[in-house]
């Protein structure tokens, strides 16, 4: 260090020197690319809300073996061989 060197404060601006405050395109589209993941978070916990409130509520009504015909539930082992 020098004796008589002035320091200046880098992230306080100068008086003459108007700060700027619009952001870029890259902070642009990194701001809304941000935006749009919390948007997509936000509708993943709502989906995992509701299927652990109601897991029964999105799993189909028929079954597999509603399909056969002739055979009863259980059996389609026995129609394979």
């Amino acid at each position: 260090m020098m004796d008589g060197e002035i320091f200046t404060a880098t992230l306080v601006p100068s008086g003459n020197m108007t700060p700027n405050s619009s952001m870029t395109l890259e902070q642009k589209t990194t701001f809304a690319f941000v935006i749009l993941l919390f948007i997509f978070l936000g509708i993943l916990i709502v989906r995992c809300f509701r299927i652990l409130l109601n897991p029964y509520r999105s799993m189909p009504t028929s079954t597999w073996a509603d399909g056969l015909d002739g055979l009863e539930k259980g059996q389609f082992d026995y129609a394979l061989a």
